[in-house]
């Protein structure tokens, strides 16, 4: 196994960071039993909307909130109650919280002030962060007078010169103009690759987590609600909840129907074919990208419909039709032509692309 990378060479990885049970009220916020691995090495992306709980999650893994109930372990180590100086966990802010009254070369230095090692050693290790990410020519000069980016990277260049044995970092991307966050963005992915180190990405952006992350975990109102790969969970979500976040916009409810061997879903009036070992009444969702539209009726799951609406997306359209409800569209432009508000169309839907989830919320099975 890889180790972790440093300023001055490689560590023998930590070993994997666990939460049990880990639960936290703040006012009338309650961070709700959480259980959560990361490996060593993994990029993990903790993905929601705003006011879930995950920069209150980051601060409790960071040591800056105290958990209520549950633990917190490290490599095996029991760090529940370990002050954060303690955990050295490195840990980037949104907002880049640098210090207004000192210079670049003197925020990258604040975090090591308590480092027992010789000035040359510290100096090596913040010399060879900052050539790494490329920011020599600011070190003299202070923080409001740097971009967005160059204000991030010298956040990213403090929090990487203390040699954490993991990295947080709460929306790194969210404050940048778009060159800046798809500069960063390659940077921050090719800087993993490097370093190895453990990694809590937090974002409300589910194009981040199919970029960075080896696992997602989805959380709203202080709960994970899912966790898994990023191509199982965006088409494969367990609940409403999730799919709507993960952009599976078209949500519904049914009960099941039977007929002639299989099983059939409702929408509308019309009915959908679906593969599931679920009974009785369920949810289901389907993505826009996965409903094909035709100006022709095609065999399988066909609905008549027409077009409500049509929006450019850039290289997409997003269309509303109405097949009897309202179910969300995402087409290529060039697929496009002629398809105006108005205009009677056909919707196919594959059945393998229905992903079938209980009222509980537990996903089916059949859809894995």
């Amino acid at each position: 196994m890889a180790g972790v990378w440093t300023m001055t060479g490689y560590l023998k990885n930590e070993g994997k960071l666990l939460l049990q049970g880990v639960t936290k009220r703040i006012d009338d916020f309650h961070l709700k039993d959480i259980t959560l691995e990361i490996a060593p090495g993994e990029y993990f992306i903790l993905l929601g909307p705003s006011g879930a709980g995950k920069t209150v999650l980051l601060e409790t893994i960071a040591g800056i909130y105290s958990p209520d109930q549950g633990e917190i372990w490290l490599g095996g180590i029991n760090i529940t109650v370990q002050p954060p100086e303690k955990r050295r966990f490195g840990f980037v802010y949104q907002d880049y919280m640098l210090f207004p009254h000192l210079n670049v070369e003197q925020n990258i230095y604040f975090g090591l002030r308590k480092k027992r090692k010789p000035g040359s050693t510290l100096a090596g290790m913040v010399e060879h962060v900052v050539s790494f990410l490329k920011i020599g020519h600011l070190l003299n000069r202070f923080p409001h007078t740097l971009s967005g980016g160059e204000q991030q990277r010298v956040a990213l260049a403090r929090a990487l010169a203390m040699e954490p044995p993991v990295l947080l970092m709460d929306e790194p991307l969210s404050s940048l103009d778009p060159q800046s966050r798809e500069s960063l963005q390659q940077e921050l992915s090719e800087l993993h690759k490097i370093t190895n180190i453990p990694t809590i990405h937090v974002t409300h952006n589910f194009e981040e987590a199919y970029f960075f992350a080896d696992r997602v975990g989805v959380m709203d109102k202080g709960r994970i609600l899912q966790t898994g790969k990023p191509q199982e969970i965006f088409p494969r979500p367990c609940s409403a909840e999730v799919a709507s976040f993960v952009g599976a916009e078209n949500v519904f409810y049914s009960d099941l129907i039977y007929k002639n061997g299989k099983k059939f879903v409702s929408l509308g009036k019309s009915i959908l074919e679906v593969t599931t070992n679920l009974f009785g009444r369920v949810g289901y969702s389907i993505r826009p990208e996965h409903i094909l539209l035709s100006l022709s009726p095609k065999p399988g799951n066909c609905l008549k419909g027409r077009i409500v609406s049509v929006n450019s997306r850039g290289l997409f359209s997003k269309l509303i039709v109405d097949v009897g409800v309202k179910i969300n569209v995402l087409s290529f432009q060039e697929h496009n032509t002629g398809l105006t508000a108005g205009k009677e169309v056909y919707c196919f839907i594959p059945y393998w692309d229905i992903n079938i989830f209980d009222n509980g919320g537990y996903l089916d099975e059949a859809c894995l």
